[in-house]
């Protein structure tokens, strides 16, 4: 099943988000806790004001949580647009009720069905800076 999520679902899956006609979901840029390159994955996210809230499927085990655990400072790509915020994941949240609580049946069936160990990451979304700044923040990101 990975496989077939990773070469086959993800690709076109990740191209939408990328141009903002994926409803609810967005693209989020990580760096390797190991390497430093940015990674970019597709997930679900269910936005109240700044703070941002998804369902990771395998929990810790999936590579972009591993990630932001050694990394908390992310980039998300919402509607075409790169916003910075700091992620933490909390393992107290009831990860099944966070998933009800988007409202959307659909995306909380396939993550229930293909996740593994569900667990809610909370994404605090950094105000926006000055232009300037952010294009300089963007360069050296």
């Amino acid at each position: 099943m990975r496989r077939l999520q990773r070469y086959l679902l993800n690709p076109p899956v990740k191209l939408l988000a990328w141009a903002g006609l994926l409803p609810g979901h967005v693209v989020v840029e990580t760096r390797g806790r190991r390497s430093g390159k940015r990674r970019r994955n597709v997930v679900g996210m269910y936005r109240e004001g700044n703070i941002g809230w998804v369902v990771a499927e395998h929990g810790r085990h999936a590579g972009y949580v591993r990630n932001l655990d050694a990394n908390p400072e992310v980039r998300v790509r919402i509607a075409r647009r790169w916003h910075r915020a700091r992620a933490h994941v909390d393992e107290n949240d009831d990860a099944q009720a966070r998933l009800d609580s988007f409202g959307r049946r659909s995306h909380a069936a396939a993550v229930r069905r293909f996740g593994t160990e569900l667990t809610t990451v909370r994404f605090e979304f950094v105000p926006p800076q000055s232009s300037r700044t952010n294009v300089i923040s963007m360069l050296t990101w």
